[in-house]
């Protein structure tokens, strides 16, 4: 929720802010039997299960073109590619010389959705290129991947300052404390802004009936990571190449993969 300046009273020491009398606690950690929940975990695996359910809902209102076999290795190869994907670039946000048993358990447990997009999309297309499957397949993921997304950063947003995805000291209308007593660009909020369009946008584009297979997740590619190379210029980045931080260069790549839909020639 926004934080005015104007109707709020600030307590850095309690990490807490106060809006029209409603009291939002940031992180939110709530306590059963003395032991602290970690919300985002849970959201993370309701973020999988529901995601799943609506693909498999979409699957059965239309008819899909790629056997049950070759769907299934291709699920299996967004799996192993997302794993990969998600926590390398997690890793390259802010790399260190891993020198220990528990560093390296530690980057284990980095991730970031980017990566896993992208890695994710490698991994579909290496595993049609195993079984032999030429026919475009991201369709039907789309739209349940955005409710994923949008899902999974409601956790973000309310672990605050413990997931990097807050973002720098703002003296914005829109800033909110997040757990230091600082205002900050609440960027997982404004992000579930964009999910929300994003997804109405695109289920309205797939009810075209002219619409080019394959076409509506390159949309999604294209949108979400352009959003992100945007957002990234609101984030306390710490790690640069070039001037550009390692999601920002990771949304370049994504942008010369799919360089012919953006109808870019690309020597």
């Amino acid at each position: 929720m926004p934080k005015f300046p104007s109707t709020i009273n600030t307590q850095p020491s309690t990490n807490y802010q106060t809006i029209n009398h409603l009291t939002l606690f940031l992180p939110y950690e709530p306590t059963i039997a003395g032991k602290a929940i970690n919300v985002h975990l849970i959201l993370e695996y309701l973020a999988f299960f529901l995601a799943f359910r609506y693909y498999v809902f979409l699957r059965k209102r239309q008819v899909d073109t790629i056997s049950t076999d070759n769907r299934l290795s291709i699920i299996l190869g967004a799996i192993l590619g997302a794993l990969v994907g998600s926590r390398l670039v997690g890793y390259l946000e802010n790399p260190v010389l891993i020198s220990s048993l528990e560093q390296l358990l530690q980057l284990m447990n980095i991730k970031t959705i980017m990566g896993g997009l992208f890695g994710g999309l490698l991994g579909v297309e290496t595993a049609k290129k195993i079984i032999g499957e030429k026919q475009s397949s991201g369709d039907l993921f789309t739209l349940p991947i955005i409710v994923g997304i949008f899902i999974g950063r409601i956790g973000c947003f309310l672990m605050g300052i413990k997931e990097f995805t807050y973002g720098k000291v703002t003296t914005f209308p829109l800033g909110m404390d997040l757990g230091d007593g600082l205002l900050r660009h609440p960027l997982a909020a404004y992000e579930l802004v964009f999910l929300v369009g994003l997804f109405w946008l695109l289920k309205r584009f797939r009810e075209r009936k002219n619409l080019e297979n394959g076409m509506l997740f390159k949309l999604f590619m294209l949108s979400y990571f352009g959003f992100r190379f945007l957002l990234e210029f609101l984030k306390p980045n710490v790690f640069f190449v070039l001037g550009l931080s390692s999601i920002q260069w990771l949304c370049v790549i994504c942008f010369v993969y799919y360089r012919r839909v953006l109808g870019v020639k690309i020597s």
